[in-house]
């Protein structure tokens, strides 16, 4: 019999991550179902739900869980409503969530009440936001955990997490970075009408429990960018509480030199950001997938707090002098090697092969906290 799967995805972020394993379960034999929600529903980011649906050979369920951006509350009780009933319909042998949003946070609740095993995709990281809370309370409601790096895996195993739960994997979307199949940057510029050669991106969140900064962060960020008289590409926030705020900002500042897109489908924004000069913001694609292309990256604020730091990464506060003068040091600084701390491309594969162990499926509904280190 067919082990039957159901990836969540609500974000283009973690559509990005998860594709590769869906790709290589799919073409390994398991039943593939794609639980599609949240911001891929809405028109006004682009409609990504019709990037996941180009995938062939799995099946779809999309389920609208829209609420104000002001009820992420609601978001997650809307979700748990709609998942629970999907979960009813397909009976799987478990449900895959990644990374630290409302809707994986909902779908790993189901799992555990309805005692299906749930196993979470880089949980044990760390960030300066409500992101925190979600991601660990995920990784505590999830049964088999698939991290990228051994420092996540020493945070789970803080947390009390059974250690034979937890498996190095990398990071998914390195898979997708140096895959064959990518767009050439000619295709994408083509694609995304982007008339300029030399450009960088931007790509900013609201930190949602720093919510009355915000405005005056946006207006640092967008007056910088205009002043550094530079060529951008700028993609609109996720959905988070402050989100129409930045969006309005963005649209104001919108010219022949700055391009506002409210997404960009994965493997083009990969090349994209290949061919950037810099990335600005607070994106985690600053922290994570920038370093892999030897791209540098001008990280703003507290969102990415204590996530990976290296000689590519440069943080600056909201401040435009300082963001100025960066960018400028930028331009004149040389490209270095590559900085590879997730992995090395092969996340699908190992994601297969921990699924074919039969030690997996034998793993217990029921979880212990592991304290023997505290006897």
């Amino acid at each position: 019999m067919n082990r039957k799967l159901i990836f969540v995805t609500g974000t283009r972020a973690d559509w990005g991550k998860l594709k590769s394993l869906i790709l290589r379960t799919r073409d390994e034999g398991f039943e593939v179902y794609v639980f599609i929600t949240g911001m891929h529903n809405h028109k006004k980011y682009g409609n990504t739900y019709l990037d996941v649906k180009r995938v062939k050979g799995v099946k779809f369920y999309r389920f609208n869980n829209e609420s104000d951006e002001n009820t992420m509350d609601l978001t997650v009780s809307k979700t748990i409503e709609g998942f629970s009933k999907y979960v009813e319909k397909i009976i799987p042998d478990l449900i895959v969530v990644h990374g630290d949003r409302p809707e994986p946070l909902a779908c790993a609740i189901v799992g555990s009440f309805k005692n299906i095993l749930v196993s979470h995709i880089e949980g044990g990281e760390v960030s300066g936001t409500i992101d925190e809370l979600i991601r660990h309370s995920i990784s505590k409601l999830s049964h088999i955990h698939f991290v990228s790096n051994k420092l996540a895996k020493k945070r789970l195993i803080q947390m009390g997490e059974d250690e034979n739960s937890i498996f190095i994997i990398g990071s998914p979307d390195i898979d997708l970075m140096f895959s064959s199949n990518l767009p050439n940057i000619s295709d994408a510029r083509e694609k995304y009408d982007l008339e300029f050669k030399k450009y960088s991106i931007c790509l900013f969140h609201p930190v949602t429990t720093e919510i009355e900064f915000l405005k005056d962060q946006i207006k640092c960020l967008t007056e910088s960018l205009l002043e550094s008289n530079k060529n951008y590409v700028v993609i609109y926030p996720n959905n988070d509480l402050g989100s129409n705020l930045i969006i309005e900002k963005y649209e104001s500042i919108s010219s022949n030199k700055i391009k506002v897109l409210p997404s960009i489908r994965f493997e083009y924004f990969l090349t994209i950001l290949k061919n950037a000069d810099f990335i600005i913001g607070n994106s985690s694609a600053g922290i994570r997938e920038a370093p892999y292309y030897s791209v540098n990256s001008i990280n703003l604020g507290s969102r990415q707090n204590n996530r990976d730091a290296n000689k590519m990464i440069y943080n600056v506060d909201f401040n435009k002098k300082n963001i100025l003068k960066k960018i400028d040091f930028l331009e004149k600084k040389q490209q270095i090697q590559p900085i590879k701390n997730y992995g090395k491309g092969n996340s699908s594969e190992l994601f297969s092969e921990i699924l074919k162990l039969d030690k997996i499926w034998n793993t217990p509904n029921q979880k212990l906290f592991n304290d023997h280190k505290l006897r």
